[in-house]
């Protein structure tokens, strides 16, 4: 029963990463994000499956850890992209 809440709290957690993606493709710029705290988030997942693999505890659970871990790396990857484009933009500003 304990896998079951813990898939469902990854799961919570994990509906808001395809909007914050989507967001982070629309807006093309970093503004308001977090590098360290997408890091961290990606530190949290990675401790989870670490303590499953620890525990023995290995089941269906670590695929959600696995999906998490992929949807935020995918935002942090936009995030360094779109920090990219913002730098681009303030340097054709000054010209």
């Amino acid at each position: 029963m304990a896998q079951v809440f813990e898939t469902i709290m990854l799961l919570c957690f994990g509906a808001s990463w395809p909007f914050n993606i989507a967001k982070s493709l629309r807006s093309r710029t970093a503004k308001g994000k977090s590098i360290y705290f997408e890091i961290c988030i990606i530190v949290g997942y990675l401790c989870g499956v670490i303590g499953k693999f620890i525990s023995g505890n290995i089941t269906y659970v670590i695929a959600v850890y696995l999906l998490d871990i992929c949807m935020v790396s995918i935002d942090l990857a936009l995030t360094l992209r779109n920090r990219r484009l913002d730098r681009q933009r303030e340097l054709e500003e000054r010209k």
